[in-house]
């Protein structure tokens, strides 16, 4: 079988992201090597749609190998990663009586995820949580990296807190029952590491045969760029755990992205259809600045539309964005930082871009 291990190394918080096809039907396997012993307590956190598919066999896989298994259910979408849905889950660890010797795994997307590692970190002051993401998006960004939380009514992930898994598991057949759309989301972030770290991998991604068998989710495919885009992002966590410094950059695209998922209402944009414009933004303020070439600019575009994600910049109120960004994590001081371009390949953080520079993009 094709598995790979990446390492994430962060002293006694390391832990391994391991990548094969049909994990999930061996998890229990899986715990045990990882040191969780029979008769521990998992709770299980997913949503309906991803329960549909897998819980049944997942529960009973767990209960089989002499686990304690329970599963509690959050509703998907944006708008239910609060704290509403994270009281939700408290009950239910109560009643399941989730000690500090328990675990919870997250099962599902990057919301589920997100909500099941920051219960983890708050419940009884902090218990293990292992990531096993089912999207492409959560596989190669938000199940990797210890960022957990919920949003807040004023903004995303205002609530939160850095907590790295005990493990991530990834098995990429699970992309066979994700939505296209969904899919296209994750690319958006895949792309995100071609241009700030891994011209090869941009490279990769523009040849038309590899683009071909990716969108017919072929494994080999498949694992070849969740495996680069981990270990990029593996890289730069592992430097910088707390994003004090080069962990931003991790974030191209994302202040933007942000501000049209806010202003344009959750759910109008997916979450990686949003960072596909605004790296389309950050791109066009990298040309004003003179940090790369129009030639560079074109080829993020044409390889973000090849797979479907969105370019154009919705009709949103400027002075909206500027209240949006001035509340973005990035900003430091009463300054705006923001991440760009100067190839591909290559990023920098920036905190001397003029309001006027980016505004006029926006009507």
């Amino acid at each position: 079988m094709n598995k790979r291990k990446i390492l994430v190394p962060l002293g006694d918080k390391s832990y391994e992201v391991t990548l094969e096809a049909g994990i999930l039907n061996n998890i229990s396997e899986e715990l045990l090597k990882i040191g969780i012993t029979k008769n521990r307590k998992i709770l299980v956190i997913s949503n309906e749609e991803i329960s549909n598919l897998y819980g049944e066999k997942f529960l009973n896989n767990l209960k089989d190998n002499k686990f304690q298994a329970k599963m509690v259910l959050i509703k998907a979408g944006e708008s239910y990663k609060n704290l509403k849905t994270l009281s939700e889950i408290y009950d239910v660890a109560f009643e399941f009586g989730l000690d500090r010797n328990s675990i919870i795994i997250a099962l599902g997307g990057g919301i589920v995820g997100d909500v099941s590692g920051f219960a983890a970190a708050t419940w009884l002051r902090g218990i293990e949580y292992i990531q096993i993401p089912t999207t492409l998006l959560s596989m190669v960004d938000s199940s990797v990296g210890g960022k957990t939380g919920v949003n807040h009514p004023k903004g995303k992930n205002l609530i939160g807190a850095f907590n790295q898994p005990k493990a991530v598991f990834i098995d990429p057949e699970t992309l066979k029952s994700l939505p296209k759309r969904e899919f296209s989301a994750g690319m958006a972030e895949v792309i995100k590491y071609g241009v700030i770290r891994d011209k090869e991998l941009f490279k990769y991604l523009e040849i038309e045969k590899n683009k071909n068998e990716l969108i017919n989710l072929k494994n080999e495919y498949l694992i070849k760029i969740i495996n680069s885009s981990i270990k990029t992002k593996s890289h730069i966590v592992s430097q910088d755990e707390h994003e004090n410094g080069v962990r931003a950059i991790l974030n191209y695209g994302h202040s933007f992205g942000h501000v049209i998922e806010n202003l344009c209402g959750y759910g109008k944009f997916l979450h990686g259809e949003a960072i596909s414009i605004g790296m389309n933004i950050a791109g066009k303020i990298a040309i004003e600045k003179g940090l790369w070439s129009k030639e560079e600019l074109e080829r993020q575009k044409i390889l973000l539309e090849s797979y479907d994600l969105p370019t154009e910049i919705p009709k949103i109120n400027k002075e909206d964005v500027l209240t949006i960004l001035m509340g973005d994590k990035k900003v430091r001081d009463g300054k705006m930082r923001f991440i760009l371009p100067k190839e591909i390949g290559a990023v920098d953080i920036y905190d001397d871009v003029e309001d006027s520079l980016f505004l006029k993009f926006f009507s």
